[in-house]
């Protein structure tokens, strides 16, 4: 088949890389949520070989993602796996944990989901990065980003740019704690989450 492209992974890939070149330097086993073509599963995969890359997305996205894990043929990138938020999720546990422009196309309820799982899957003292845009206070961070808020809704009613401290809400519940929030290209973020032990 003929790999899906965004051309949206060419452009935010490298920011991303070294944001995760920085906070997985010591990790080992990442789990994707959402992985979507599949082209950062690839990018990210070569570039850290020492990381185990599990892709993951709903059922419909993965033959996509396997076309580019095989055209790869990376040593470090195991088979996609399906994994709806709200359903069954993969076996871990994962010491890593990165999704990128995600939250605003779920549902509220999805988010909340993603955070409640995590516990279940990631080790004691597991890192989460996500990608995107956030809010503050409920205030666009861009004129951009509330052009891009309003075509989300009118898109899905479900769909909206999350705010950052709301979510920063579930990952404290989840036992996620803030400790990095890194400006990116394009009005986007990258927010850094570690689980306390406790």
């Amino acid at each position: 088949m003929d790999k899906p492209h965004s051309p949206a992974c060419e452009r935010n890939r490298e920011p991303i890389l070294a944001v995760l070149r920085e906070h997985f330097a010591d990790r080992r086993r990442v789990l994707e949520i959402g992985s979507g073509t599949g082209q950062h599963a690839v990018h990210f995969a070569a570039a850290l070989p020492h990381l185990v890359w599990q892709s993951s997305d709903r059922e419909d996205n993965l033959p996509g993602i396997r076309a580019w894990l095989d055209a790869a043929a990376l040593p470090n990138t195991p088979a996609p796996r399906m994994l709806d938020v709200a359903g069954n999720w993969p076996a871990g546990p994962f010491d890593a944990v990165f999704s990128a422009n995600t939250l605003h196309i779920m549902a509220w309820s999805e988010v909340q989901r993603l955070f409640a799982q995590l516990p279940a899957v990631t080790t004691g003292d597991a890192l989460v990065i996500i990608y995107g845009p956030f809010n503050d206070e409920g205030r666009y961070s861009s004129d951009s980003n509330a052009a891009f808020d309003q075509w989300l809704q009118a898109r899905g009613a479900h769909m909206a740019i999350r705010d950052a401290g709301a979510v920063d809400a579930l990952a404290g519940a989840a036992g996620f704690i803030l400790i990095d929030d890194i400006a990116m290209p394009a009005n986007n973020r990258c927010r850094v989450w570690r689980r306390s032990r406790d």
